[in-house]
């Protein structure tokens, strides 16, 4: 099994980036097994605090930017305590990425950007099992999947962000 611990002496930021599907919740989860991890959930939060108000992208966009204002103090205050943060949130487009770099950055701490590049379709797959369970807090269609995706745009090196890629065969 791949090793997906961090740096141990240094507290570390864990961004996930992948499309709908892909496995950002399940390699979060895995993530935040090791001791000194602790994992945030967007769409946990989210449902939790705007119960049935969550109809559209907009509504998405909105209420996910008021969850990560209100988290970003509380996420550099947990990494100055020397906790590292899985942050199972879609790090999907430069923006979020930018506003994950104004978490990390400020406060000195390590930051790793687990990339899973996914095929289309095994993320629709994925997705679709998914959506039986009925387990998720989020469920999409095939055509709201297609339209988030129209948003997604893979890290670049200009970014400047350590990257671990992974493809359905595991770390790349």
């Amino acid at each position: 099994m791949h090793d997906l611990s961090s740096n141990d002496a240094a507290p570390t930021l864990h961004l996930v980036c992948g499309k709908i599907g892909a496995g950002k919740s399940t390699l979060s989860q895995q993530l935040a097994l090791k001791p000194r991890h602790v994992l945030i959930s967007e769409d946990t939060w989210l449902a939790a605090l705007y119960p049935g108000e969550i109809h559209s992208i907009a509504d998405y966009l909105q209420r996910a930017a008021t969850l990560r204002n209100v988290l970003a103090d509380h996420l550099r205050a947990l990494l100055q305590a020397g906790v590292s943060v899985v942050l199972d949130f879609p790090f999907n487009t430069p923006a979020s990425r930018a506003w994950a770099r104004e978490v990390f950055s400020p406060v000195g701490a390590a930051h790793q950007l687990h990339f899973l590049d996914i095929a289309d379709e095994v993320c629709k797959a994925r997705l679709r099992a998914r959506n039986a369970l009925g387990e998720h807090p989020f469920q999409a269609s095939d055509e709201e999947f297609e339209r988030i995706t129209r948003h997604f745009v893979a890290p670049a090196a200009e970014e400047r962000f350590v990257v671990m890629r992974y493809t359905e065969a595991g770390p790349a």
